[in-house]
C-alpha cells in the first residue's frame, strides 16, 4: 500500500511540475508577445518618419500600420513588408533615373556650348573633356552637383569673352530691377547659418550700385548656395531610404523566422502535451485497474519513465525557443537602435523644415502660407460658431525713406522690431502675419466692433511709441491700419480686399490712422 501511495504521490509531483512547465511556457510566450508589440510600434513610428517620399509608400505604410495595430494581426502584416521593401526599391531606382536624364540634359546643355565659335581654345578643350566625362553614368547626387557647377563656370567665362572690353558697359533699368528682385528672393529663402553671413554680403550687392558683372555672380553663387543644399536634402532623404529599407528587412526576416519556429514549436508542444496527458491517464488507470502491487509498480515506473522523457523533452524544446527568440531579439535590437535614433535625427529635420517654411526669416513672423492656413482655419470657426472675424492690414508709413536714407540693414531691423511689437500686442487667439514688404496682416477673432477701433489704436499707438534712433537721429515710425470684419455669407478674400481698400485709404488720408470698413 506504501508503493500505491508513493506512485500517487510522484504522480502529483509530475502533474505540479507539467503546470510549472506550463505556467514558465506562458510567461515565455507573454515576454515574447511583449518584445513584438514593441517592435510593432517601432516599426509604426518608423513608417511615420517616412511619409512624404512617395504617395504610393504613403499609403502602404499607412496600411502597414493598420495591420500591426495589434499583435493578433501581425500575419497580416507580412505581405505589407515586402510590397514596402519593393516601393523602396522602386523609389532608389526613380532617383538613379533622374540622375541618368539630368546627366542626359547637362549633356545636351554642352552640346550647344560646343556650336559657339568665339570660345577660346582653351575652354574649347576643357569642354570636350567634361563632355567625355559626362559619358559616364552619376551613382550619386554628389556627382551632378560639381557638372552643374562646371557648366555654370564654362557659362560665365563665355559670357566674359563675350562682353570683354565693354568694361563700360551700360546699367540699364532692368538690371536693376533683377537685382532687386533678386535680393528680395534671398531674403525669403532660409540658408544654412553657414552661407547667412555670404548672403548678407550678397543682398547689400545687390541693393546698392550694382554693375553686369557683379550681378552675374551674385546669380552664380546663389544658384550654387541653393544647389548645394538641395543636395544635402536629396542625399539626407535617399540615405534615410536605404537605411529604413534595410531596417525593415532585417524588421521582416525576423519576424518570419519567429513566426515558423514559433508555429513549429506549438506543433511539437501539442504533441508533447498530448503524450504526458496519456501517461498520467495510463498511470491513473494502472492505479485503479491492478491490485497486485508488484505489477502495479513495474507498470508505474514505465509509466513515469516515459513520463520524464516526454517533460524532458519539452522542457528541451522550450529552452532551445527560448534562446533562439533571445538571439532574434538581441540580433536586431542593436540595428533598431541605431534605426531609431536616424529616423529621430530624420523627424527633427523634417520637423525644422516644417517649421522654417511656414516662417518669415527676417522677422520670424509667420509667412504667407502660414496666414492662408489661419485665415482658412479662423473662417470655418466663423461660420460654424457665429463669432465675428476681423481682417487688418498695416503698412509702414515712409519706409522707403528708412531704407534710402539709412540703409537696407537699418531697414531691416526696422521691421524686426515692428513685427516683434505685433506680435507682443496680440492675444494667444488673434495671429500676425509678415505679408510682404513693409505690410503685415492681423485676423482678430472674438472682437466686437465696439472695441476692434480701440485695439487697433492702440497697436498704432505703441509701434509709434517706439523709440527708433538711426545715426544718432530719432525717427518716429508710424502705421497705417485699414480693417474690415467678414460678413455674413462673404468669403476670406472680398472682406481682404475691403480691409486693403481701408488701408489705400488710411493713407491717402495723411497715414497714422485707422480706418474700418463699414
Amino acid at each position: 500500500m506504501k508503493e500505491s501511495d508513493t506512485a500517487v504521490s510522484q504522480i502529483s509531483l509530475m502533474k505540479q511540475k507539467l503546470h510549472a512547465a506550463k505556467l514558465a511556457l506562458d510567461d515565455i510566450n507573454n515576454d515574447r508577445n511583449d518584445k513584438l508589440k514593441t517592435l510593432i510600434q517601432f516599426i509604426s513610428h518608423l513608417s511615420l518618419a517616412c511619409k512624404g517620399q512617395n504617395l504610393e509608400l504613403d499609403n502602404k505604410l499607412a496600411k502597414l500600420r493598420h495591420h500591426m495595430h495589434n499583435f493578433e494581426q501581425i500575419d497580416e502584416a507580412l505581405p505589407e513588408l515586402i510590397d514596402i521593401e519593393r516601393l523602396l526599391k522602386t523609389q532608389y531606382n526613380h532617383t538613379m533615373s533622374r540622375l541618368e536624364d539630368s546627366r542626359l540634359g547637362l549633356t545636351r546643355v554642352i552640346r550647344q556650348i560646343q556650336r559657339i565659335n568665339s570660345v577660346p581654345d582653351k575652354l574649347k578643350k576643357e569642354i570636350t573633356y567634361f563632355k567625355q566625362d559626362l559619358s559616364k553614368p552619376f551613382h550619386t547626387v554628389w556627382e551632378y552637383i560639381p557638372k552643374v557647377e562646371k557648366l555654370i563656370f564654362f557659362y560665365e567665362e563665355i559670357l566674359k569673352q563675350e562682353i570683354s572690353g565693354t568694361d563700360n558697359y551700360d546699367i540699364l533699368p532692368q538690371h536693376i530691377q533683377l537685382a532687386r528682385e533678386l535680393a528680395a528672393k534671398i531674403a525669403e529663402v532660409e540658408f544654412r547659418k553657414d552661407q547667412r553671413d555670404q548672403i548678407l554680403v550678397l543682398k547689400e550687392v545687390l541693393l546698392g550700385d550694382i554693375h553686369v558683372n557683379g550681378l552675374l555672380e551674385a546669380y552664380q553663387t546663389i544658384l550654387s548656395l541653393l544647389l548645394d543644399n538641395i543636395a544635402r536634402e536629396k542625399t539626407a532623404s535617399q540615405d534615410f531610404l536605404f537605411a529604413l529599407n534595410d531596417a525593415l528587412s532585417i524588421v521582416r526576416d525576423v519576424v518570419n523566422n519567429t513566426y515558423n519556429n514559433s508555429q513549429r514549436s506549438e506543433q511539437l508542444k501539442g504533441q508533447l502535451n498530448k503524450e504526458i496527458n496519456l501517461r498520467v491517464n495510463n498511470a491513473d488507470s494502472i492505479v485503479v485497474d491492478i491490485n497486485d502491487l508488484s505489477e502495479l509498480k513495474t507498470q508505474l515506473t514505465v509509466q513515469l519513465s516515459s513520463l520524464r522523457d516526454a517533460l524532458s523533452r519539452k522542457e528541451a524544446l522550450e529552452q532551445r525557443e527560448q534562446a533562439i527568440l533571445r538571439k532574434s531579439i538581441e540580433s536586431m535590437r542593436k540595428e533598431l537602435n541605431a534605426m531609431s535614433n536616424e529616423a529621430n535625427t530624420y523627424k527633427e529635420k523634417l520637423f525644422e523644415h516644417q517649421k522654417l517654411n511656414l516662417l518669415d526669416p527676417l522677422t520670424q513672423l509667420s509667412n504667407r502660407t502660414a496666414l492662408e492656413d489661419r485665415m482658412e482655419q479662423e473662417y470655418r470657426n466663423h461660420v460654424r460658431y457665429k463669432t465675428p472675424l476681423w481682417i487688418a492690414v498695416t503698412d509702414i508709413d515712409h519706409f522707403k525713406s528708412i531704407n534710402d536714407n539709412f540703409g537696407h540693414s537699418t531697414g531691416d531691423k526696422t521691421l524686426q522690431v515692428i513685427a516683434m511689437a505685433l506680435k507682443n500686442s496680440l492675444r494667444d487667439s488673434e495671429f500676425v502675419a509678415r505679408y510682404g514688404g513693409e505690410e503685415f496682416v492681423l485676423l482678430l477673432p472674438d472682437i466686437t466692433d465696439e472695441h476692434i477701433s480701440l485695439m487697433l489704436n492702440r497697436v498704432r499707438e505703441k509701434i509709434k511709441n517706439i523709440p527708433f534712433k538711426f545715426k544718432n537721429q530719432r525717427i518716429t515710425v508710424t502705421l497705417s491700419i485699414g480693417a474690415a470684419q467678414v460678413m455674413e455669407n462673404e468669403t476670406l478674400e472680398e472682406a481682404f480686399e475691403r480691409a486693403d481698400a481701408a488701408l489705400y485709404q488710411a493713407k491717402n488720408n495723411g497715414r497714422d490712422r485707422v480706418v474700418i470698413d463699414i
